[in-house]
């Protein structure tokens, strides 16, 4: 039998992710995002969207047209989230970086989800870095899930050891 989740309280101006709802909710934020790769920076933007679902840090979608001309190419991949719809998948380039399908995007996202047309979501651990609003994130565990972790967030998180039961 395994033993039940043991939610983190969180503290003041902290939020827990198991507080957040699924059916995932997708909110806009003002919070300054940075995308660091290649030795570049290649996003800049206070124009986000993020996606809350239980047990998962919060995913990050910027503005296609954020990112350097160029620097996202189609790449070979799909998948469909029952939530979200059907995912493409994209490599990014930067320098002589690349990062072969380390960003994703809902080309028709399902009713709901109309936030995320247009919108890019990275792997923030195919990046040099990824901050949110000046803090750099710890990229979320797994290799399916693409979660940004800041301090204000609490887990346990879901792709961690142990939680594919989740």
């Amino acid at each position: 039998m395994r033993p039940p989740v043991r939610p983190v309280v969180p503290a003041p101006g902290q939020e827990s992710v198991w507080d957040y709802p699924r059916p995932p909710r997708v909110e806009a934020t003002t919070d300054r995002i940075r995308i660091r790769f290649g030795g570049e920076t290649i996003v800049d933007t206070t124009d986000a969207v993020r996606v809350l679902e239980t047990s998962h840090p919060p995913v990050y979608y910027l503005p296609r047209s954020a990112f350097p001309g160029g620097s996202l190419v189609p790449a070979p991949g799909s998948s469909f989230c029952e939530f979200k719809g059907a995912a493409k998948y994209l490599t990014v380039l930067a320098g002589s970086a690349q990062a072969e399908s380390a960003g994703w995007y809902y080309p028709n996202p399902s009713p709901g989800y109309e936030l995320l047309a247009d919108r890019v979501a990275v792997y923030p651990s195919a990046m040099d870095s990824c901050e949110v609003a000046g803090e750099i994130v710890t990229p979320q565990d797994g290799d399916f899930y693409g979660g940004w972790i800041t301090s204000k967030v609490v887990g346990p998180f879901k792709g961690e050891a142990g939680t594919s039961g989740w």
